[in-house]
């Protein structure tokens, strides 16, 4: 149990992953769904998962029982049983059978029967593609009426369904091999998720355009079903599970690392008060204050947060606001500036982002009102003109995507990220660092070469634009959309800043907001002590704005990292164990381990071999530069 709260800041334990086999077919199943579906070791579908969400797009967690596994060398059968309950109480019970062949196929069927009307946003399969050798790669779409087209997947992120009205999807996912995608039982459609840093384009049931919530009658059976099958030979993919990882640190690339900032709430300033020490040997280069006046914040919060600034005299003082759009916005904006000096809080850069902005927009709803952007920045100038303004989004590349700002207003443009928007399980959360590279191409597309920054990017999702709350989380479980994620406290959000950092090499990124300071989704465990990941973030703090050099490794799905060249001309190296298991990378050039974190002795450096334990972060450094990070 200690070895899991060090790890994961719970003690719960990751679902167990059984991988089934049949010849070349090779699939993990996972709490009833599957993952990692590959043939001849090319990973073909990202996962094959039926869902129930509830109407905050909550994700409803099942409980199996009567789970039969049959395998044999050429094929393997799963059948179980299942059932969750709606939040108003009503029961789903399902009976599912999964077959997989070692010729290619593979079948997944699902019969759903409510008892009692469900409640639900969504009932059925998703299909997740994975992206990397995916995007803009051909694909042959089968719609309902028959009719095929031949198209491509998006390679910038797409912001409404690229392809709609699916039955079945054809693609490569390897020179020599044609995958087909059937699904039956419901209409569906695609979505880009990369747009929510997922690492896939998904294929879920029931168009967004319909009426959600929607109820499921009591006792009518809803039967689904997806159907795999897999043509043709390819040469065996690469083994990347198994042997050292190679890492090569380069030149530089003409990029600085993004200075490093935290994030502050008002409900999170008094538990910041008691470490403002740590605060000032953290270092960060900007704090984020967040204001919203809808949710009760007033002069209170603006002097709250004047005084964290006040320890932290040299970082970038940046103003968040969710601007009222119920009342004139030269008021709001008078208002804001009026209690910014009352509190003695005088902002560098403010942030404007319309209140009604924090909720999403799906496809098929009505926008909410709103006053145009432009008149949105003309006021927040006329109320703060020496004061830098950014715009953007509040939430998500998502809505930015959707909602275009008009650049030409701002100093820079931002959003944040969240990886537990879909899904919450530890594969799924690393996987979105795929994604990252494509959120930052695909906003550089929309925005130019307008300064861009990003956050927070914190695991714990701090609002929730797809529903009327976040997921509540007391037993310190994986949740998708809690505000709570324990992971942070724990050796897995250090290793997953390090991986976050290291994908936002050639982003162009200005300043990154990786983490709050205090609260649910701070540097703090709950008895105060700083965690691993603020280990991690005094480092990325302190390596603000030097040079980046490249860095290449082998195989970033379990080892990834960045290096950069202080400004006392030594080079550095931060990597990390992305994965649960020991991992071992062969690092070239010359370098001493200076720090790390990770599970006692699970860590050894020695003529360039470098183990890391599990989820561990090791830093290394030129030789005689041991300086602490």
């Amino acid at each position: 149990m200690d070895d899991l709260l060090a790890l994961f800041g719970t003690a719960e334990p990751p679902a167990p992953v059984r991988t089934l086999r049949a010849g070349p077919l090779a699939a993990d199943l996972v709490s009833g769904n599957l993952r990692t579906i590959r043939f001849g070791g090319h990973e073909v579908l990202r996962a094959v998962s039926y869902v129930v969400r509830d109407r905050d797009w909550g994700t409803l967690d099942p409980a199996i029982t009567n789970l039969v596994v049959e395998e044999g060398d050429n094929r393997f059968e799963v059948r179980f049983e299942a059932s969750c309950r709606a939040p108003d109480g009503a029961r789903l019970a399902m009976r599912a059978a999964i077959r997989g062949t070692a010729s290619g196929s593979l079948s997944f069927s699902v019969e759903a029967v409510p008892e009692g009307d469900f409640e639900t946003n969504r009932c059925g399969f998703c299909v997740l593609h994975p992206v990397e050798g995916v995007a803009g790669a051909p694909v042959e779409v089968l719609h309902g009426d028959g009719t095929r087209e031949a198209s491509r997947f998006p390679n910038l992120i797409e912001p409404w369904q690229p392809f709609q009205d699916i039955r079945a999807l054809t693609h490569e996912p390897a020179p020599g091999l044609r995958a087909t995608c059937r699904l039956e039982g419901d209409t569906f459609e695609m979505e880009d998720q990369r747009a929510w840093s997922d690492a896939s384009y998904k294929t879920y049931v029931r168009a967004l355009a319909l009426p959600w919530p929607y109820r499921m009658p009591a006792g009518e059976p809803n039967r689904q079903s997806v159907t795999l099958t897999i043509e043709g030979t390819a040469s065996a993919a690469a083994g990347t599970a198994a042997g050292p990882v190679g890492v090569v640190p380069g030149p530089k690339t003409g990029e600085p690392m993004p200075r490093f900032g935290v994030a502050f709430a008002p409900e999170e300033c008094a538990e910041a008060s008691e470490h403002l020490a740590e605060l000032r040997e953290l270092g960060p280069r900007f704090l984020l204050f967040s204001f919203d006046p809808g949710a009760g914040h007033d002069g209170r919060a603006l002097a709250d947060f004047a005084r964290i600034a006040a320890a932290c005299p040299m970082a970038e003082r940046v103003l968040e606001f969710a601007v009222p759009t119920d009342r004139p916005l030269d008021a709001a904006f008078a208002n804001l500036a009026a209690m910014a000096r009352d509190a003695g809080l005088d902002a560098h850069a403010l942030i404007a982002g319309p209140d009604v902005d924090r909720q999403s927009t799906p496809p098929g709803s009505r926008w909410p009102d709103c006053p145009p952007l432009a008149e949105v920045y003309a006021a927040a100038r006329r109320a703060f003109p020496a004061t830098r303004l950014g715009g953007g989004m509040l939430s998500y590349f998502t809505e930015l995507n959707r909602k275009r700002v008009p650049t030409e207003d701002l100093d820079f443009v931002t959003h944040a990220t969240c990886p537990i928007v879909h899904a919450a399980d530890d594969l799924s959360v690393m996987q979105t660092l795929e994604a990252l590279p494509f959120i930052t191409r695909s906003a550089r597309a929309i925005i130019g070469d307008k300064p861009y920054r990003l956050g927070p990017t914190t695991i714990g999702m701090r609002q929730n634009p797809y529903g009327s709350r976040t997921m509540a989380n007391p037993s310190d479980r994986r949740v998708a959309m809690a505000a709570d994620d324990p992971r942070a406290r724990g050796l897995f959000g250090a290793a997953f800043l390090v991986g976050y950092a290291a994908r936002l090499a050639g982003s162009g990124v200005e300043a990154w907001c990786g983490s709050s300071f205090a609260g649910p989704r701070g540097l703090f465990d709950r008895s105060g002590r700083a965690t691993p990941l603020f280990g991690v973030a005094r480092g990325l703090a302190r390596a603000s704005a030097c040079d980046r050099l490249a860095l290449r490794s082998g195989d970033r799905s379990r080892i990834d990292g960045l290096a950069l060249r202080r400004p006392d001309g030594g080079a550095e190296v931060w990597l990390a164990n992305l994965t649960a298991e020991p991992q071992t990378a062969r690092l070239e050039g010359t370098f001493d381990l200076a720090d790390h974190w990770s599970l006692p002795g699970t860590v050894g450096f020695a003529a360039g071999s470098l183990d890391l334990g599990p989820h561990a972060v090791a830093r290394l450094v030129a030789p005689g530069a041991r300086q602490a990070p």
